[in-house]
C-alpha cells in the first residue's frame, strides 16, 4: 500500500497528490478526497496559526493511518497537514483514501478526519481581523462525539 504522511508549512496541490497516489494503478476503484480549508469566521478571522511538535505530529498521523489500514482494505492513503500561519480560503489538511470499492474509501476518510480533528497534536491560535488578541481554539464536544461512534463500531 502506498502511504504518504507529511506536515508542511507550504500549500499543497491536491490534484498532484491524488495523481501521485493513483498513477499507473489499475487496482484502485475509488479515491475519496477531503480538503479542509481555513474559514474567515464571518470576517472576524485574519489567519489561523497551527503549531505542532515535529516528529510527534507525524507519529500520531502515522498511528491514525495505521488504524484506518487495519479497519478497511485500503490500497493507498495520503495525509498532508499544514502548519504555520494559514489565511482564510487556504487549505489546511488533505486526506486521500484509495480502495477497490467506494464504501471503504469513504469510511476510511471519515475516520481519519475525525481522529485528525481530535487526536492529532496541533494547536490552533486565531489571529483576529480587528487586531484583538487571538485565542487558542478549544476542542469541541461534537469532535469527541464523532470519535465515540468509531469506538462503538470498533
Amino acid at each position: 500500500m502506498l502511504k504518504t504522511i507529511r506536515v508542511q508549512s507550504a500549500p499543497f496541490d491536491a490534484a498532484a497528490e491524488a495523481s501521485a497516489l493513483t498513477m499507473g494503478r489499475r487496482d484502485i476503484g475509488a479515491l475519496v478526497s477531503f480538503v479542509g480549508l481555513c474559514r474567515d469566521e464571518a470576517g472576524t478571522l485574519k489567519a489561523l496559526e497551527l503549531e505542532h511538535y515535529p516528529g510527534m505530529a507525524e507519529a500520531e498521523l502515522a498511528r491514525i493511518a495505521g488504524e484506518a489500514e487495519s479497519r478497511w482494505p485500503l490500497l493507498g492513503l495520503t495525509i498532508v497537514h499544514r502548519s504555520g500561519k494559514i489565511l482564510p480560503g487556504e487549505s489546511i489538511v488533505l486526506v486521500l483514501c484509495a480502495s477497490a470499492h467506494r464504501q471503504a474509501a469513504f469510511s476510511a476518510a471519515d475516520f481519519v478526519m475525525d481522529f485528525l480533528k481530535s487526536r492529532a497534536p496541533f494547536w490552533k491560535k486565531e489571529h483576529r481581523a480587528d487586531g484583538a488578541p487571538g485565542l487558542w481554539v478549544e476542542a469541541k464536544d461534537s469532535d469527541e462525539a464523532a470519535l465515540e461512534r468509531w469506538r462503538r463500531e470498533g
